[in-house]
Order: C-alpha cells, then sequence, then structure tokens
C-alpha cells in the first residue's frame, strides 16, 4: 500500500513551489536575443531534486509547471502559458523535470558533499544541453550560434548556483525535518 502524503509533506511541497515560483521572478536580462534571462530557476531545481524525494520534488516542478501552463504568470519575467511551454525556451522548463529525475535517482537518503555536487552539476548540465537543443530547433539556430548563446552564456553561472546549492543541502534538511 503507498503511503498518502502528510500534511507537512504537502505543506512543504507548497511552500517549495511557491518558492520555485518566485525565484523565476528574480532575475537579470542578458543582450541575447529573444530576452534570455539569468534567474534562480536552476538554483531552486537543484536544490529541491537534492533536498526532496524523487516523487515529491517532481510534484513540485510538475505543479509549477501546470500552473504556468494554464495561465498563472509564474514563468520567467510573468510568462505563463502554453505559447511559453513550446517557444524557444520551453526546453530549459521542460528538462527541470528531467533533471530532478536524474538527481533523485542517485542521490540516496544519506548526505555525501561530493556525490551531491556531481549529481548538480550533472543536472545543471542536463539542463542547458536540452535548453540549447530545443532553442536550436525551435528558434532556427545554426549549431553554433545555440552553443554560444544556449549553453556558454549559462553554464558558467549554473555551475556555480549548483555548486552552492549542493552545498546547502544539510542545513534545508535540518530545517525541514
Amino acid at each position: 500500500m503507498k503511503k498518502p502524503f502528510s500534511t507537512i509533506e504537502l505543506v512543504m511541497m507548497a511552500m517549495f513551489t511557491a518558492l520555485l515560483c518566485a525565484s523565476a521572478y528574480i532575475s537579470i536580462p542578458t543582450p541575447l536575443p529573444n530576452a534570455a534571462h539569468i534567474t534562480l530557476l536552476n538554483f531552486m531545481i537543484i536544490l529541491i531534486a537534492l533536498v526532496f524525494k524523487l516523487r515529491d520534488s517532481v510534484i513540485i516542478i510538475a505543479l509549477w509547471m501546470i500552473l504556468g501552463a494554464i495561465g498563472v504568470p509564474v514563468f520567467i519575467g510573468g510568462g505563463a502559458g502554453l505559447g511559453y511551454l513550446f517557444g524557444v525556451f520551453g526546453g530549459y522548463t521542460f528538462s527541470f523535470i528531467i533533471a530532478a529525475i536524474v538527481i533523485g535517482l542517485f542521490t540516496g537518503e544519506k548526505y555525501n558533499r561530493i556525490k551531491y555536487t556531481i549529481l548538480s552539476i550533472a543536472g545543471v548540465i542536463i539542463i542547458d544541453l536540452i535548453g540549447m537543443l530545443w532553442w536550436k530547433i525551435n528558434g532556427n539556430l545554426t549549431w553554433k550560434t545555440a552553443f554560444l548563446a544556449g549553453f556558454v552564456a549559462f553554464i558558467p553561472l549554473d555551475l556555480v548556483k549548483a555548486i552552492i546549492a549542493a552545498q546547502i543541502v544539510p542545513l534545508f534538511r535540518k530545517i525541514l525535518k
């Protein structure tokens, strides 16, 4: 028999869904075409994937995506709707679920700083690669442009955010218990 959610689990998932929504508004516009932004989304996705169980992290991210898909302005810069999800930057959004699954499959119960740091780095590489490929296809970009604008432009700061997220997992797990 599957274990139902406890009230505390539901509240924590709702709270982190709200934090994920807020993280999309904390953004720095870049000079890249099509209004690309650097946000705290990747940081929150990686942190959620490392702190929560696989099931819970996927639910949090899926709930955020569903809110955005039905028109609640929770995406970068207040974006919302299916048009946003299937637009040129939708690949980054869809890749969040994939990264959370990959990270969640390998985290385990016990925190290991090196393992979690490697997983968080793998997570942002997954996000940026899938996002870049989606942007290349939907934006009709050359491989060079897609790589430079969709991967190279984001990966340095995303790696820093991922490493920081991996280091603060014990603090969040302690707070959440």
